[in-house]
């Protein structure tokens, strides 16, 4: 399986899924962005303490992802697709990215409702057909950080419809993406760091 071709700690840290090879195009076709990637899971910490926070219109976890991305020179990207029908052109509505370097895409979907993933790989669907996004990625939350949530008073265990892995997966694999290369990683309790 081309999930072998992540390096052992970062398979050991984060669940791992993918369709249509995206490892093995990452790995071979884009290795700059694929060296950025690799980077940014290792240098991730899930601190309690941004748990705990709120987080207005955008949660610390994901501001800190933000972060380690941008400054690798990934920018949030919105992509405005023009359609024609019987020579009136209208505007389709406009696709955003959070982030975007050489025809990747990567969305972090941290605790947003699942519906969240349709428009992800949707997205990421239109935009492969379009033959401007190779791979496209989605960072979310493990299963098993449903459980942390919980413990930690930030989630109900009614409040299960947020986004983690479980919710993606099916997703994923009833072909919402379309023939688009799809890396999901699930950020595990190995990431957790309770003391920051």
């Amino acid at each position: 399986m081309g999930k072998n071709l992540l390096p052992d700690d970062i398979r050991n840290e984060y669940q791992v899924e993918e369709r249509h090879h995206a490892c093995s195009i990452l790995k071979i076709d884009f290795p700059e962005q694929w060296k950025d990637l690799i980077d940014v899971l290792r240098e991730f910490k899930l601190r309690k303490s941004d748990i705990a926070k709120k987080g207005g219109n955008k949660s610390p976890i994901s501001r800190a992802i933000d972060g380690l991305f941008f400054q690798r020179g990934w920018v949030e990207k919105s992509f405005d697709i023009k359609v024609t029908a019987d020579g009136v052109e209208t505007l389709a509505p406009t696709h955003h990215v959070d982030y975007y370097k050489n025809r990747i895409a990567v969305e972090t979907e941290w605790n947003n409702k699942d519906p969240f993933f349709d428009r992800d790989l949707t997205t990421f669907r239109l935009l492969f057909e379009l033959n401007v996004l190779s791979v496209g990625i989605i960072i979310t939350r493990a299963d098993e950080l449903q459980e942390l949530f919980i413990e930690l008073g930030k989630l109900t265990a009614a409040g299960q419809s947020t986004t983690h892995m479980s919710k993606l997966i099916p997703k994923m694999y009833n072909r919402a993406s379309g023939g688009c290369p799809v890396l999901a990683l699930g950020i595990t309790k190995k990431k957790y760091d309770a003391r920051a």
